[in-house]
């Protein structure tokens, strides 16, 4: 009676060499050492949300000063309290309103400007996408002076786009739309085939035709990832929505969890904690549905064709 050995084989049923077995050693030092590298760096990076969910799970009187034991106590009042203590839900609609607005009016302009710098040839070309690289060098932090003049100015004339108005903000985000978005796109629009374009021209298409029919569906990944990066910067930003939001009713959550640990006096950590967990969902869930696409957006678009 013989024994029967079973070997790996390739897709055309050829057999492979048997690899050799690796040593425990060389093990540890090629594969081990990622592995424990990796396991720190989770470990340190999942600690502060872990905190924060405990922190909002410590009841009403929870405090970052106090025991520091994780999970000492399950109390969900925080999370019932924020719509009774605070504006929280109002909030929370108007960052998603910015958010989204801003993320949907970046996707559609820098598309637009990438698709002509990536398909026209026109009198400074190459020092028009250069200067776009070099003005998002200076973020829009340097100039929420002038921003705020201009809006105060602005709102005499159209209230819609003075102070104290969402749509103002959502026009002052998209006011640095253009920059690093456009370059990444354009790279990305340099690898659709410019036969694509000829062939639609030919069936009488128009380039409004072929950018919203054709071009945007063969790009949708940069989209994903260019509307992923404006929702999250735009939903976390604190200086400039400060500035320009006064009334309670239009701030954003990064305003409102602000002062609710603002005051030395009435500091409540508990509701700041169940107020940080529940802002974190969209941005989670939106990573969650986008997660195919982030690493084929950012690689592509990352080579200038």
């Amino acid at each position: 009676m013989t024994a029967t050995t079973s070997s790996a084989t390739d897709r055309l049923g050829r057999a492979l060499p048997a690899q050799p077995k690796m040593r425990p050693g060389r093990w540890m030092l090629e594969i081990g050492v990622k592995h424990a590298v990796g396991i720190v760096f989770i470990i340190y990076a999942a600690f502060p949300i872990v905190y924060v969910v405990s922190a909002s799970l410590a009841g009403q009187g929870a405090t970052l000063t106090g025991s520091n034991r994780l999970f000492r106590s399950f109390d969900a009042s925080s999370y019932s309290q924020l719509n009774e203590t605070t504006s929280y839900w109002t909030w929370f609609g108007n960052t998603m309103f910015i958010g989204l607005a801003t993320a949907f009016g970046t996707v559609l302009m820098a598309a637009a400007a990438a698709y002509a710098f990536s398909r026209f040839r026109f009198r400074g070309h190459g020092f028009s996408l250069n200067a776009l690289l070099v003005l998002q060098m200076f973020p829009q932090l340097l100039a929420f002076v002038a921003v705020f003049l201009l809006l105060l100015s602005l709102g005499d004339v159209v209230p819609a786009l003075g102070l104290d108005s969402k749509i103002g903000l959502v026009c002052v985000y998209l006011g640095g739309a253009l920059g690093a978005n456009t370059f990444l796109m354009y790279g990305f629009f340099n690898t659709v085939p410019k036969e694509l374009d000829e062939a639609a021209k030919i069936d009488g298409a128009s380039h409004a035709r072929i950018f919203f029919t054709i071009i945007l569906r063969m790009v949708a990944p940069v989209l994903a990832v260019v509307g992923l990066l404006s929702f999250v910067a735009t939903f976390s930003d604190f200086v400039l929505a400060r500035v320009l939001l006064q009334s309670e009713s239009n701030w954003t959550l990064a305003i409102g969890l602000y002062q609710m640990v603002s005051d030395l006096q009435n500091r409540n950590w508990g509701l700041f904690a169940a107020g940080t967990v529940i802002a974190a969902l969209p941005v989670l869930v939106l990573f969650l549905v986008l997660q195919r696409y982030i690493v084929g957006g950012l690689t592509a678009g990352s080579v200038k064709g």
